[in-house]
């Protein structure tokens, strides 16, 4: 029988060239940098000693050249029309019987100004919390995208005026130093600002009626004009806070000059 015999194809054995491992070197190395230095240095056969001092050196000369950049962002980003309106009003009753009212930014404000421009300029920020129940301390960190970063830290206790909860109350404290904190590391300001934590109290005049005849009791010495103040309403105690002294003055001059029965 005649077998079918069927032609295998030829295989190419033609030696492949083996490829060496590449290295992940960055595209750009600057030619006077510990990195450029450190890759002559491999091509002449510096020691693993060597090479981790080259690394070393490297790190360092990374970290200065990271807060350059950091201090020539943050130079051009002085240069910006950084504008934060004060649009909060505040107002509420104080313990003197008067009213505190003031204005402030709001921390939404604040973002809204500064963030595009820090943005631009190749910043970025965060904040970090740690709270005790009678503290709280909020950190601003501002970093370049190089790598620098610096922060700014300030605290508080909750902010129970007007009767906020406890949680409120720490919320508000919350918000506040975020907003100060952050205004603080932007070396930005609100307006007019001056003291807007404390707020200005506004307190009432007297009414004319009532300073007189608070003058006329004191004019009867101590003891007479003391037991009228007692029967004073709260409010009416209050209005007179800003005279107190002088009140109390010419009650203690009456008694001095035997006026008092």
């Amino acid at each position: 029988m005649n077998a079918l015999v069927q032609e295998s194809p030829i295989l190419d054995l033609t030696p492949v060239e083996e490829r060496q491992p590449t290295t992940n070197l960055p595209a750009v190395v600057a030619d006077n940098s510990p990195a450029s230095m450190m890759l002559r240095a491999l091509g002449q056969g510096a020691t693993l000693e060597q090479v981790e001092k080259m690394m070393d050196l490297q790190e360092r000369w990374e970290k200065r050249e990271a807060e350059k950049a950091y201090n020539d962002a943050m130079a051009a980003f002085g240069a910006e029309a950084i504008e934060i309106i004060k649009r909060k009003q505040v107002d509420f009753a104080n313990s003197k019987g008067g009213r505190t009212q003031y204005k402030h930014a709001e921390l939404s404000d604040v973002v809204d100004a500064v963030k595009p421009a820090l943005a631009r300029h190749g910043f970025s920020y965060r904040w970090n919390t740690e709270q005790t129940p009678d503290w709280l301390s909020v950190t601003c960190i501002l970093k370049h995208r190089l790598g620098h970063s610096e922060s700014c830290t300030l605290g508080g206790a909750p902010d129970d005026s007007g009767g906020k909860n406890r949680i409120q109350a720490v919320k508000s404290t919350k918000s506040y130093l975020e907003r100060q904190t952050l205004e603080a590391i932007c070396g930005v300001a609100e307006k007019g600002e001056d003291n807007d934590g404390a707020g200005v109290p506004v307190t009432p005049p007297i009414p004319p009626e009532l300073l007189a005849q608070a003058r006329a009791e004191a004019m009867k010495g101590w003891k007479p004009f003391s037991a009228w103040i007692k029967a004073r309403t709260e409010q009416e105690r209050n209005l007179l806070v800003p005279e107190s002294d002088n009140l109390k003055a010419a009650a203690k001059a009456a008694d001095a000059k035997g006026v008092a029965k």
